[in-house]
């Protein structure tokens, strides 16, 4: 049941090594890429809690869960045998829209698929083998440009185009994404939805309680007029106006549903979908309002390291600036190799971790691994030579396979089995929107503080992993 997260994550991973430089050698400068990657986030946000939602609701021939693995795998498979051949700037970020898009139809079900099939004593063990395939994916995917360069492939890009090492390792993802995808949807089954909630011990959940929804929105709705009049203030980057606009924008749907309610009493018994995902984000489990702070903390150091790994070690540890000099690239395929580095220690720190959690819990062990990721961030700084930046990596690899498996075998007990799918796609929020925060904020960031060098959005990153980690000591879990 596993299996199909070594596809999905062989095309994310294509994605998160090698995107920006794409960018950057079809004309983008340092201070677009952020706003550029912002696409990616934003089209999570709105997919994630749809597809939660609609495969909670869902029972078909292939089942619950499936129909979204396959039809988002058909369609990421496209967007990736598409992306070799852009050849203009804004060509790339419509398909890198159109690849997190299709990636999170497919991968977003995947969460609740394994609480769907496993106890609640066998979950963290079932998170970490998705851990273990995600890092057996992304080794050969972050991993490939590299190979195939040394294999004597052309690595250097001509002009208004992308190098071939590139364009195969792209075919190469569309191929495993579709393939790993397809053996999962086959040789798996699902338990009817009237057998799975026989499973689940606790009572049908009730609608949520929606107590305060206009009093909640009419603060979210403050905090973006606020954000938005300090932008101004500051002068600060366009892109930094997104998040203004999300807290708006959010208040303003808890309002305009609390005075839908008051027009038409009827929505308080049937709910459409909108309804139950405002309901349920409003009224979200304790356990899962804390452990947001944990994967906000952490996806944004996560982001910082994804948009920026690329220029950081082109600029500290190969010397150059240039996106179309052979020193750039050769930088951006020991990223790739570097990459490849933290996620097959990821796949193997899936095998540790669950002698961790025994000996130290669930949260101590999150700490720890977070920690280790964080010194391994830090230490971009003062590594010089690009060969011993392998060093770091495998502590960023014991907190990659921590951050995919723990938080959500921590979440999944306090969750009820008919929403599993939709308090999944929410809790993805989580994951989200750091990443906005990241894309919105970075670039800004190191203007103002770091002289637009790359290396200190690692360096931050890095801080906000040791954050998240003390973020998981206010954790609260279920008993048993």
């Amino acid at each position: 049941m596993c299996f199909g997260f070594l596809g999905i994550q062989f095309g994310f991973a294509l994605q998160t090594a090698n995107i920006s430089r794409i960018f950057q050698t079809l004309g983008a400068s340092l201070e677009q890429i952020p706003l550029l990657w912002v696409a990616a986030p934003i089209t999570g946000l709105l997919v994630q809690p749809v597809v939660g939602y609609c495969s909670d609701r869902t029972w078909t021939r292939l089942g619950r869960r499936r129909p979204y693995f396959l039809g988002g795998a058909v369609l990421a498979t496209l967007a990736l045998l598409w992306m070799p051949h852009a050849t203009t700037l804004w060509t790339a970020a419509v398909l890198l829209w159109l690849m997190d898009g299709t990636f999170n139809v497919a991968m977003e079900p995947f969460r609740a698929f394994v609480a769907d099939q496993l106890p609640e004593r066998q979950r963290p063990r079932g998170y970490l083998m998705q851990s273990f395939f995600i890092g057996v994916g992304a080794v050969i995917a972050s991993v490939l440009p590299w190979l195939l360069a040394t294999a004597g492939v052309s690595n250097v890009a001509p002009e208004g185009g992308l190098p071939d090492t590139l364009k195969y390792a792209f075919y190469a993802g569309g191929v495993a994404m579709l393939g790993a995808v397809s053996w999962t949807v086959l040789r798996t089954r699902e338990y009817p939805p009237a057998q799975l909630l026989a499973f689940d011990p606790a009572p049908p959940a009730a609608l949520p309680e929606l107590r305060g929804i206009r009093r909640n929105g009419a603060g979210w709705l403050l905090a973006g007029v606020v954000a938005g009049l300090a932008i101004r203030s500051l002068a600060l980057r366009q892109e930094t106006y997104l998040l203004a606009a999300g807290l708006a924008v959010y208040g303003l749907l808890l309002i305009g549903y609390d005075v839908a309610l008051a027009v038409r009493p009827v929505l308080r018994t049937r709910r459409g979908m909108l309804g139950h995902v405002l309901g349920d984000l409003h009224t979200m489990p304790a356990a899962m309002r804390q452990l947001a702070w944990v994967q906000l903390f952490s996806w944004f150091a996560l982001f910082s390291m994804w948009i920026y790994a690329t220029a950081a070690v082109a600029r500290v540890q190969f010397g150059t600036t240039d996106p179309h000099s052979a020193a750039f690239n050769a930088a951006g395929n020991w990223v790739g190799v570097l990459f490849a580095v933290y996620n097959g220690c990821a796949a193997l720190a899936a095998i540790v971790i669950p002698r961790l959690v025994r000996r130290w819990g669930l949260q101590a062990s999150h700490l720890a691994n977070l920690w280790l990721g964080g010194a391994g961030l830090v230490s971009f700084l003062f590594i010089r030579d690009p060969h011993w930046l392998l060093l770091p990596m495998l502590g960023v690899g014991f907190a990659w396979a921590s951050i995919l498996a723990l938080p959500y075998a921590m979440l999944s007990d306090a969750l009820p089995a008919a929403k599993m799918g939709v308090y999944m796609g929410i809790f993805n929020f989580f994951i989200v929107i750091p990443q906005l925060v990241a894309a919105s904020l970075l670039g800004e960031l190191l203007k103002r503080c770091f002289h637009g060098e790359p290396v200190w959005a690692l360096v931050v990153g890095g801080g906000s992993l040791f954050v998240a980690g003390l973020c998981t000591l206010r954790v609260r879990l279920a008993p048993g």
